[in-house]
């Protein structure tokens, strides 16, 4: 097996581990570092935690951003 030394800035080791860590899976077998490293927590946090049933979205919710087109057509009936 073949091995791959790099010398990371402290402040860059985040982002070195960040980008080794999302490579396909497989690929790398095993990632060790020198220092300590701080697992942070995802960035990503949804606004509403509510499920959003099939019924609720898509063609069948008259008040979404895109409907079928015959609700585009009855709504401009509507007006």
């Amino acid at each position: 097996m073949n091995e791959i030394k790099l010398s990371v800035n402290d402040t860059n080791l985040d982002t070195v581990l960040t980008i080794l860590n999302s490579l396909k899976d497989g690929l790398i077998d095993n990632i060790q570092t020198n220092a300590k490293v701080k697992k942070r927590a995802t960035q990503y946090q949804p606004k509403v935690n509510t499920l959003i049933r099939e019924e609720e979205s898509g063609t069948n919710d008259s008040n979404g951003k895109y409907a079928s087109a015959s609700t585009y057509k009855q709504r401009l009936k509507k007006k």
